[in-house]
């Protein structure tokens, strides 16, 4: 048995996703320091909702990145495992960087709530938004994005299974893509409930602030390798970590490619460690062969460390 950890991006979040985790030390303990680096109380948010505003960027990325990376420090003080490799979509590379040990949880936290404000400030919003294309393949929603890209900026951003690409971009632009995709014959084409083009090119000016901030943020060689969402490389110095970081906000999304690369390193086994099962859903359709599980609560924490135990002494 090999063993993979991956974390969750903006999506996954949900109102009372720590109730699971109750009278957890490990966790309770980064829910109060999330509280103290932001200077308000996210726990309330978190715990109460409303959920439209836990859903804002701004709430989103640090709620989400406290959960999951209290859910990994929750794993480790209960004895489990360590992975051989990381890997997280989207924000969720901050929470595996963070898990891995290359960024302090503390800083971690504001540093995604400065990340999600750079986002919202590039492009205002109405201006441009994101669409989900699902049963189509991906060089030719490439090409209809490229067609499309005639009366404005529009491009592939999340290739996130095999026929599930999200693509985004400047609003009219935007609907020409889907227009062409369903002329192409895609099953759907489904706008997403987002504030802005995340991962477009439209995102460089966050690129540049989000730059600016990670050169003032200690980042360290992480303890176990986290694989990148640009180029599903895995970088190991700090500087390398951080133009990975400045760059994939502005860029695509390489899921499919990430999962790919734990197949061919020989993992058989994949943890998605935060609220939710989206990247679950994920990789069984990029790589069936690899076996899945998920901590999300102290439940499924204790099942899945009774499932890799079998596992390993099976072997």
């Amino acid at each position: 048995m090999r063993l993979a950890f991956v974390f969750p991006g903006q999506g996954s979040q949900s109102v009372g996703m720590l109730n699971g985790f109750a009278g957890n030390a490990v966790v309770e303990d980064h829910i109060a320091r999330a509280d103290a680096a932001l200077g308000f109380p996210i726990s309330k948010l978190i715990a109460e909702g409303p959920a439209e505003e836990l859903g804002l960027t701004v709430n989103t990325q640090p709620a989400l990145l406290t959960a999951s990376v209290a859910f990994y420090d929750a794993w480790i003080a209960a004895g489990g495992e360590k992975p051989e490799i990381m890997a997280g979509h989207s924000l969720g590379e901050y929470s595996a960087l963070t898990a891995a040990g290359a960024i302090g949880f503390d800083e971690a936290v504001k540093l995604v709530r400065f990340r999600a404000t750079a986002m919202q400030s590039a492009v205002p919003v109405g201006v441009g938004g994101m669409c989900a294309v699902i049963g189509l393949d991906d060089a030719t929603v490439v090409e209809c994005c490229r067609e499309a890209s005639a009366i404005g900026p529009v491009e592939a951003v999340n290739f996130n299974s095999p026929g599930q690409v999200v693509i985004a971009g400047e609003k009219a632009a935007l609907e020409r893509a889907a227009e062409l995709v369903k002329e192409k014959g895609c099953r759907r084409a489904i706008p997403l409930a987002v504030s802005g083009p995340f991962h477009s090119s439209m995102l460089a000016p966050a690129r540049e602030a989000l730059a600016g901030r990670l050169a003032e943020t200690e980042v360290k060689a992480p303890a176990i390798p986290v694989i990148a969402n640009v180029n599903a490389e895995v970088h190991g110095s700090p500087d390398e970590i951080r133009a990975a970081l400045a760059l994939q906000v502005c860029s695509a999304v390489q899921w499919v490619k990430t999962i790919e690369k734990m197949a061919a390193l020989g993992i058989t086994d994949i943890v998605e460690c935060g609220p939710g099962k989206v990247l679950q859903g994920l990789i069984r359709r990029i790589a069936p062969s690899i076996r899945i599980h998920g901590v999300s609560d102290q439940a499924s924490l204790e099942a899945t460390m009774a499932k890799l135990a079998e596992l390993r002494a099976a072997e």
